[in-house]
């Protein structure tokens, strides 16, 4: 068989349809294109793939196919069958073994049974990672967000222009787009998230690539954690003794069950202390200690619970409760300590003086009678 040629059992009007996907669809009915139902489409292990890496794209019918297509940007990649996967006789994949940017672009598949051609799949987007500098991503007012609220997440890169990505964690979605948008010589991506509901909790990362070359993206910013709040009842937060006069503890308590407490100061940047639950004896609470104990434990805390499995979703927060930190007994002592021992010392210093001029004083009279013998 002549290279680029199918396989006698491809009629001719498969061919040609074949060959010019996404540019003469009119040609579907002679081929009897588009009856089947259309495949799904999947990159693994992702889409996003960093330079050099494997990644293996997936098409897979509802239906035993006798062959199965994949197309680049509505170009074949190759008229050959793709490897047909052992455990699934309705599943192929195609391997790259080291993903560069001719690798990149926008994927579909489809597949054939007999002389019948199913509908195209969906368009799946590969793209080629760590190209660029990564972006930074946060959050205003900040990344704890109460159910209902709206936030803004910013995506910052010193590229001047350029497209920025969003992406969520675990989300099947397809990433939501901004254009680029220009301040203070900084390119600047905003994403509006609002009113806030349960299924925008979760872990997000964005990335940016320039306008020449969209497919080529950068690596991720550091993950940003979106909690929202006013889910499960706010539990109580109080004050404890600590166990020295080097630490005090904040309880966090509950009367619903709870396996997950966080605890946050109003103004930190610091991201919330967090612990779980160890006993589960009614009420359910845990102690949060904090030390040393100094002037910067001073502020307004308040904590929240939430349960493992769903740990971006909050309670209410607890009342705020203020802590006010004095002076420790033992900083007081080691103050006047120290005004005593400065006294002390001036002290000594003036006798001293005192004495060097008495002893002087005694001297002259002999020095005088010495001079006169």
């Amino acid at each position: 068989m002549a290279p680029g040629e199918l396989p006698r059992k491809v009629a001719s009007p498969t061919l040609t349809v074949l060959l010019c996907l996404g540019l003469c669809w009119g040609l579907w009915d002679q081929a009897q294109m588009g009856t089947l139902p259309k495949p799904s489409i999947w990159a693994d292990p992702s889409p996003m793939v960093t330079k050099r890496s494997r990644v293996t794209i997936w098409c897979q019918a509802s239906l035993q196919a006798d062959d199965y297509y994949l197309y680049k940007d509505r170009l074949i990649v190759s008229l050959e069958t793709l490897d047909t996967s052992r455990d699934s006789s309705n599943k192929a994949g195609f391997s790259i073994t080291s993903m560069s940017s001719h690798n990149v672009g926008k994927y579909q598949c489809l597949y054939q049974i007999g002389e019948i051609l199913s509908q195209p799949s969906d368009l799946l987007p590969l793209v080629m990672t760590g190209q660029h500098e990564a972006p930074s991503l946060s959050a205003n007012p900040g990344p704890v967000v109460a159910l209902g609220g709206n936030v803004s997440l910013s995506c910052s890169s010193s590229w001047p222009r350029g497209s920025y990505r969003l992406l969520k964690e675990r989300e099947a979605d397809a990433p939501q787009h901004l254009e680029w948008m220009f301040r203070r010589e900084r390119g600047q991506g905003i994403f509006h998230v609002g009113p806030v509901n349960t299924s925008h909790a979760g872990t997000y990362r964005c990335y940016v690539s320039p306008q020449s070359y969209p497919d080529s993206w950068s690596h991720p910013s550091d993950p940003l954690h979106l909690q929202v709040t006013g889910i499960y009842e706010k539990p109580s937060l109080s004050a404890r003794p600590g166990t020295s006069v080097k630490n005090v503890t904040l309880q966090c308590r509950s009367e619903i069950w709870f396996d997950t407490f966080h605890l946050s100061k109003e103004g930190s940047l610091a991201p919330p202390q967090v612990l779980h639950l160890q006993d589960r004896a009614i009420p359910y609470q845990v102690n949060f200690t904090l030390s040393p104990v100094t002037s910067d434990l001073e502020g307004t805390y308040q904590c929240y619970s939430s349960n493992s499995n769903s740990s971006y979703l909050l309670s209410q927060p607890s009342d705020p409760l203020e802590l006010l930190v004095s002076v420790s007994n033992s900083q007081d002592y080691t103050m006047e300590n120290l005004i005593r021992l400065g006294i002390s010392a001036l002290i000594l210093m003036v006798l001293g003086v005192l004495l060097f001029q008495a002893r002087h004083r005694q001297g002259r009279p002999q020095d005088a009678a010495g001079t006169s013998t």
